[in-house]
């Protein structure tokens, strides 16, 4: 199983919104890095919402319900043998009992290589193992 890092700005889409609704389709991700990281999206993951904008923080955590698919929007498009872009849909797992923020992350020497630090545009992204560990025990998830 593989954790993800999801990142939404929260007057679009909260981690209150995923909660109330129960599931949702992730997608608005054009972002071809991204996107390759999307293609690699399983049922059964779990992804850690991150909330942009003036949060900036861990928000809650979700499961994947369904893993990528091709977008239906773009079917026939493609990079190599893969669809050029996916969705994936997530269920609401809990909130964070803490939103972990990125001021929080960047001081913390353990995060200095992860790609939230490293590449603040990128919006999906795979959580190591170790970092995964620390950031759900730091978000009280």
């Amino acid at each position: 199983m593989t954790t993800w890092l999801l990142k939404t700005e929260p007057s679009v889409y909260a981690y209150a919104d995923l909660a109330r609704e129960k599931r949702t389709v992730w997608d608005g991700v054009t972002n071809p890095a991204a996107m390759k990281h999307m293609r690699s999206v399983r049922k059964g993951d779990e992804c850690l919402i991150y909330h942009t904008g003036d949060e900036k923080r861990i928000a809650g955590l979700a499961r994947v319900t369904k893993g990528a698919y091709e977008d239906p929007a773009h079917a026939g498009e493609r990079v190599g043998d893969e669809p050029k872009f996916v969705l994936f849909e997530v269920a609401p797992v809990r909130e964070a009992g803490r939103g972990v923020t990125l001021a929080e992350i960047k001081k913390d020497p353990r995060f200095a290589g992860f790609d939230l630090v490293r590449l603040p545009r990128l919006s999906v992204m795979p959580v190591p193992p170790e970092m995964d560990a620390a950031l759900r025990e730091m978000a009280g998830l």
